[in-house]
């Protein structure tokens, strides 16, 4: 691993654990992902005092993390690709691509992000949107090597959209470990993986990928279950997680974020978790 990439995973990890905080749900063009995205100034500050990790952001919002005068801000990572997945409807032509077709790096340079994130879809009858997939980790690939930019690529193996409709995550621990090992191979420094259906499989996730594992959140559940769940892949191999939803639509994220810390920093179970929560 080059220094530079070292480096900036050095910013992202802390003592080898990660909390990233996904707003950038705004490139996904699906209405419902914005509840509680609505004030993104207010979002950012709110997320800055709680102290995660990071905060996973798309270029045209990364100024307001990367403008701020605090030297131990959350470290950006950066959204640099977009796709149509996400909406009830399957649409017509499927699609996903990188936000800066010549220069795909461009934007988390200027912005110095301590990370990059692609998406791997593979969804049922789709092998031209995988087939994007694929080309669009390839040319950043190259790009993150010659910077010395760490790569996270997203797997997502997704459910037929007649099953329940729209951006829903196929859980089967196969599927996952097969796609989790692709994105290995192409060359991921970190993946961002779902949770199999039965989270005691996990280990076989993070035994596939070889490079530090983080846990997807996906849409909201309730905060019990969350961080129950969330202390069981941790203890399965998982570095970290990946969280929006389940942070910036709560009433009290700032809690949810210190409850999700302790799962990561201090190996809190459930229970140990909601207990921090409840003094948030």
């Amino acid at each position: 691993m080059k220094l530079s990439t070292k480096a900036r995973m050095n910013r992202l990890f802390t003592n080898g654990g990660c909390l990233d905080v996904a707003v950038d749900h705004g490139v996904c063009n699906e209405p419902g992902f914005l509840a509680g995205l609505e004030d993104m100034p207010g979002v950012v500050d709110t997320l800055v005092r709680a102290r995660p990790d990071a905060i996973q952001m798309a270029y045209g919002q990364a100024d307001l993390l990367q403008g701020r005068p605090e030297k131990d801000k959350p470290a950006l990572v950066m959204r640099i690709d977009m796709g149509n997945p996400y909406n009830a409807e399957r649409h017509r032509v499927m699609w996903s691509m990188l936000q800066n077709q010549d220069e795909p790096l461009v934007g988390a340079l200027e912005m110095d992000a301590a990370c990059v994130v692609v998406n791997l879809f593979m969804l049922p009858d789709e092998p031209e949107l995988f087939r994007q997939c694929v080309e669009n980790i390839a040319r950043v690939r190259a790009d993150c090597h010659r910077y010395g930019m760490p790569l996270m690529i997203e797997p997502l193996v997704m459910l037929p959209n007649a099953v329940r409709g729209g951006y829903q995550v196929d859980g089967d621990t196969k599927k996952i470990v097969t796609l989790v090992r692709l994105a290995a191979e192409m060359g991921a420094d970190i993946i961002k993986a779902d949770p199999t259906d039965d989270p005691e499989d996990f280990h076989k996730v993070v035994e596939a990928a070889r490079v530090p594992v983080l846990v997807r959140g996906g849409g909201r559940e309730e905060l019990k279950a969350v961080l129950a769940k969330s202390a069981v892949l941790m203890r399965q191999g998982a570095k970290g997680m990946v969280y929006g939803r389940n942070v910036y639509q709560h009433a009290n994220p700032k809690a949810v974020v210190a409850a999700l810390m302790a799962i990561i920093h201090q190996g809190a179970d459930g229970e140990g978790a909601l207990e921090v929560y409840a003094r948030g």
